[in-house]
């Protein structure tokens, strides 16, 4: 049978801004995406050699109703939060953290030679909005890699061919691969037909199932629904994270660090915040 694959839907060019106090990031997926890209809300990517665009942090921020998943291919990033959490995420970590009903955290990027790296926002279904907080920490040694003459693939989460990932979502099961195209190579990746999937391009350059050949590192490229993506890396070979995920088809009440379903709940959260009721959960001892 012949292999079905999938096209481009839609490319998004990455905006530079700042967040927290003062990070400068570049904001590739937003609030202007997500019809589009559902389950994925966000995606935020570092890319820095210059410790004074990222220094100044995250400091101590509310988070309700989503989940934050931090990959950093290089750097430094010291985190703390209301559960009593503490910790670094360095190269080739990850950090997955459901917020749930409720968290506050902070997370400061120290200087370092590079900081690149990217962090992305993924909904809750209406059901798990208000679930317990919880952080899942993925750390480098434990991310299978699976290499061959085509590609390297390190599998943050979900699963590759029959290798299971560092991480399994336990709301919404997603796949997080970090992708490296040998130069002139191409890779195929069977993905689920109903799924939602884009890729972020880190380095090098790449083409899609015969498509024009994209440079530009600052931006998500989503395709349509099928069975397989192709991908053609150029001369100098091609480094990508991609994300798929099943979409949830529910409505989105987006203000600042919480997302919820409705604009009630939305005004709730904010006046649980206001009333010190934002947090509960009991911090661990």
């Amino acid at each position: 049978m012949e292999k079905s694959y999938r096209s481009i839907k839609r490319i998004v060019r990455g905006v530079h801004t700042t967040d927290g106090a003062g990070v400068h990031l570049v904001r590739v997926v937003g609030q202007n995406d997500i019809d589009d890209f559902d389950p994925f809300l966000m995606l935020d990517a570092f890319d820095s050699d210059d410790p004074a665009d990222y220094v100044a942090g995250f400091p101590w921020h509310p988070h309700r109703g989503i989940e934050t998943v931090t990959y950093l291919i290089e750097g430094d990033i010291e985190h703390g939060d209301s559960l009593g959490n503490r910790g670094s995420i360095k190269d080739d970590d990850c950090q997955w953290m459901t917020a749930g009903s409720g968290i506050i955290h902070q997370e400061m990027p120290q200087a370092t030679d590079s900081m690149l790296g990217a962090q992305l926002w993924l909904n809750l279904p209406a059901d798990d909005k208000m679930c317990d907080p919880q952080y899942g920490d993925i750390q480098k040694e434990n991310v299978p890699v699976v290499k061959d003459d085509i590609a390297t693939v390190r599998v943050l989460a979900g699963s590759y061919g029959e290798i299971e990932g560092a991480f399994q979502g336990q709301h919404v099961p997603m796949t997080y691969l970090d992708v490296e195209v040998n130069p002139n190579q191409e890779w195929e990746f069977p993905s689920d037909p109903e799924a939602t999937l884009f890729v972020y391009l880190v380095s090098g350059s790449a083409s899609f199932d015969g498509g024009e050949n994209f440079e530009d590192h600052h931006q998500a490229v989503l395709f349509t629904q099928d069975e397989y993506l192709r991908v053609k890396a150029g001369k100098e070979g091609a480094r990508m994270l991609l994300l798929q995920a099943h979409p949830l088809h529910e409505p989105v009440a987006w203000g600042g660090p919480v997302v919820m379903n409705t604009d009630e709940e939305l005004r709730q959260a904010f006046k649980d915040i206001r009333n010190d009721t934002f947090i509960r959960h009991e911090p661990a001892m």
